[in-house]
């Protein structure tokens, strides 16, 4: 391991995979957190509790599907398919002086996440350099022009169909929003960080960019959603997990350079999330679906050099193994996601609009519950 400045209370030492030295970096100048022991929940829970069965506990609770929507929707109880950060930007999105473009911006396509009653995602690609519209505008060749030509007289004639009508709409606000979009992105200076060439640095470089031209869409709040696939090592999780984690602590250090020489490190929060950590027992080469696990933060607004939360004891039918060294959460997913909405400007009042299962773990208003973020 790369050993963090860290020492927890009863005197343990802690460390990083051997292939994060960026991580390692960045903890130990107090620019990163970790979340320790982190999980969807309900209500509080205790071992005997779950066991026992005497408290509601997340709907699907190792299912991959299930609880990726629920990391996202933070409403474990029921399938949602309304997300908390969309939730955040019903309240916050009229802050945002340009309104065609959603504040909520996507580099990995639909998510839930990002999807509130009011408002919806906006998609960018690494992959296409920015925003992505209809192919023959952006073309010159003389096929190209008749193309154009054509799909404009279909979308510029009145139609009596709503529906038609209703679509013709959405294609022509979603080109003129793409072409906007793009114009503002072509007006970036060059960034002096270099990234590195994989999916993850790639998405990192477009979000930085985007960041960069932030006063020039008129836009002084915004969300992005990068996933990072690939994790279910049930097989040869040593090697897996060594390249993986590689990429995304590059990444992140990418980022936080790039965010320090645009001078919004301090406005700028980080942070990850998961389905479920994995469990602490072999399957023979790998690791099975499980529960509590540790996130990362990073910003200029994180308490960072810390580790937050309980770090549970790994001994296998320890106090929070409910089985198969499945670590049972002793920080909800909600206190997590409740400080960082805190920080992004949700009041006390809007919170549990945002995080309705707020009030079975925090009282809004007393101060950030875990205490990562310098609110």
């Amino acid at each position: 391991l790369l050993p963090i400045n860290y020492t927890d209370v009863n005197g343990k030492q802690f460390g990083v995979h051997p292939s994060m030295p960026e991580v390692q970096s960045l903890f130990n100048s107090s620019k990163l957190a970790f979340i320790s022991n982190v999980g969807t929940m309900v209500e509080p829970t205790t071992k005997s509790q779950y066991q026992n069965r005497g408290v509601t506990v997340p709907l699907g609770l190792f299912s991959h599907a299930d609880q990726i929507q629920q990391w996202q929707t933070s409403i474990p109880q029921t399938r949602s398919s309304i997300g908390w950060g969309g939730r955040v930007a019903d309240i916050l999105h009229a802050g945002n002086g340009n309104q065609n473009i959603s504040m909520n911006i996507t580099l990995s396509g639909t998510n839930f996440f990002q999807i509130g009653n009011s408002i919806t995602e906006y998609a960018i690609r690494a992959s296409a350099g920015g925003s992505v519209g209809i192919n023959v505008y952006d073309g010159t060749t003389p096929v190209d022009q008749f193309l154009k030509a054509g799909v404009e007289s279909l979308l510029n004639q009145q139609y009596n169909d709503i529906f038609k009508s209703t679509y013709s709409d959405k294609i022509k606000n979603s080109q003129s929003y793409h072409e906007q979009f793009n114009l503002a992105l072509a007006g970036a200076q060059p960034l002096n960080t270099t990234f590195s060439p994989s999916y993850m640095s790639k998405n990192m470089e477009l979000i930085a960019k985007t960041i960069s031209v932030r006063n020039t869409l008129n836009v002084n709040r915004q969300t992005f959603f990068v996933t990072y696939g690939g994790w279910d090592h049930h097989d040869n999780l040593i090697d897996n997990q060594n390249d993986m984690l590689a990429v995304l602590s590059t990444a992140i250090g990418e980022l936080e350079s790039a965010l320090q020489e645009l001078g919004v490190f301090n406005d700028v929060t980080t942070f990850t999330i998961s389905d479920f950590a994995r469990s602490l027992t072999s399957n023979g080469n790998g690791s099975d679906h499980a529960w509590g696990g540790n996130a990362m933060v990073l910003g200029g607004s994180v308490n960072g050099g810390s580790v937050y939360g309980t770090y549970p004891s790994l001994a296998y039918g320890g106090l929070n193994d409910v089985g198969g060294g499945i670590m049972l959460p002793t920080t909800s997913a909600d206190e997590y996601f409740a400080e960082l909405s805190e920080w992004f400007g949700i009041s006390a009042t809007d919170l549990p609009y945002v995080l309705p299962n707020i009030g079975n773990f925090y009282s809004p208003g007393s101060g950030g519950p875990i205490g990562f973020m310098n609110i």
